[in-house]
């Protein structure tokens, strides 16, 4: 009963001041392979954004340990899970500190050999300490190898390459096709620019053409040529006008195609309503274009090379954990990842299903600073017993208005793994 009380006391004390360490992994969804020995990286790179005050407590316990500087440092290497070899090109991340206090990594040089044959992998990212001391193993999700971009029109039967409406997308430009001149749209300090080094995952929304900007509702579907579309960016919430998605093809915006857009196509941005206006990168900045009318082809305007954008798929996959009750040795990993919860009975034996991955026999399911009696079942579900309100103390017992409880994962050795979903109690 001491150690509960102790440890009940201690999950009390975060979930008032969360002390979280979070690691973010952004990536594209496809990869195209190299061929001989020419090497095709990765485009966007892979990145990694450290995040959350937990760090920086971490960093002090050690520095307070260790005695020394240069123990604390965040470091990293990142490469393709194996198949089997161990000696799989990995590339190693220094993190450098942004203005916004997270810890920003990225690897430029990964690509997929045509040796390889996997039509799918993940990446692997090992984080340490540079005292040696290991933090733990996270994977990407999974990224799909092609060729080269697809040329034949896409149909909505085989919708691999497309790309849906709420779908994440980041969108480069490479002059004259050189990798040296790629610029990435992004957000720097409240405005979009075109940055060499950083790219910014835009949420990329059909929008219903007949509405005001003010009023924007949201449409289901794959986006097509044509389409009015809003791109909104996912992690600053900025957001361009409405635009047109054009087709591009040898510098020219095709106005009258509306087929669905694949992934690595080319495409031009036409803000909405303007008099043949692009969007368009002038080395670090983001303009607008005025195309120019094509004399012998009424459906065609003459772009410049600003304005020609590679469109592609990407996801993140986000991992919180927390050693603020925990004087952790061993690796942080697995962490498990919650995607959904089934609820099933209901008064005095109610029984939550947490779905998700990664999961284990180590871990205890949480609601707010109670305990929960759980069962392992797979890597992707833990079953547990919903506590009974009281739980929560007398007050509860003659619930008048619902209470929502916050949902925890514990391992056995305290170290906390936070999740953005929570449980409501609500009065019978």
């Amino acid at each position: 009963p001491y150690q509960t009380n102790l440890l009940r006391d201690g999950v009390r004390r975060y979930l008032q001041l969360p002390a979280d360490q979070t690691v973010l992994i952004l990536h594209a969804k496809v990869a195209q392979k190299s061929y001989g020995n020419e090497k095709r990286f990765f485009c966007p790179p892979p990145c990694v954004y450290l995040s959350g005050p937990g760090w920086k407590l971490k960093q002090e316990q050690i520095k307070a340990r260790d005695l020394g500087e240069a123990g604390f440092r965040v470091c990293g290497y990142m490469g393709l899970d194996s198949m089997g070899s161990s000696l799989m090109e990995t590339q190693k991340l220094s993190f450098e500190e942004q203005p916004d206090a997270k810890g920003f990594g990225c690897a430029k040089a990964l690509y997929i050999s045509d040796a390889d044959k996997r039509k799918h992998f993940r990446l692997v990212l090992k984080l340490f300490f540079s005292n040696g001391q290991e933090i733990g193993t996270f994977h990407s999700k999974l990224i799909k190898v092609i060729s080269k971009p697809s040329q034949k029109k896409q149909s909505l039967k085989n919708t691999d390459l497309c790309i849906s409406s709420g779908s994440k997308v980041s969108l480069f430009n490479r002059l004259r096709s050189q990798t040296v001149s790629t610029r990435y749209l992004s957000v720097e300090g409240g405005a979009f620019i075109a940055s060499a080094r950083q790219w910014a995952a835009f949420t990329l929304h059909l929008a219903d053409e007949r509405c005001t900007r003010s009023e924007f509702p949201l449409r289901e579907g794959y986006i097509r040529y044509g389409s009015v579309v809003q791109l909104v960016c996912t992690a600053t919430g900025i957001t361009l006008p409405p635009l047109i998605i054009r087709k591009v093809t040898k510098q020219y915006a095709v106005l009258d195609v509306d087929e669905p857009i694949s992934q690595l196509h080319k495409c031009a941005f036409q803000f909405q309503g303007s008099d043949r206006m692009y969007l368009c990168l002038s080395t670090e900045k983001v303009i607008q274009f005025q195309a120019s009318p094509c004399p012998k082809e009424a459906n065609r305007e003459l772009l410049n090379d600003g304005s020609c954008w590679t469109i592609i798929g990407t996801e993140t996959v986000e991992y919180t954990f927390s050693e603020s009750l925990a004087c952790v040795r061993e690796p942080v990993s697995p962490v498990p990842l919650i995607a959904a919860l089934q609820l099933t009975g209901g008064g005095d034996v109610a029984m939550l299903e947490v779905q998700g991955e990664y999961f284990h026999a180590h871990l205890k399911v949480w609601f707010g600073d109670v305990e929960a009696e759980t069962m392992y079942r797979s890597p992707k579900s833990l079953v547990c017993v919903v506590p009974d309100v009281s739980a929560f103390g007398s007050d509860w017992r003659w619930l008048r208005y619902p209470i929502t409880v916050p949902l925890l994962l514990i391992r056995d050795d305290g170290l906390i793994y936070s999740s953005s979903f929570t449980f409501t109690y609500t009065p019978e």
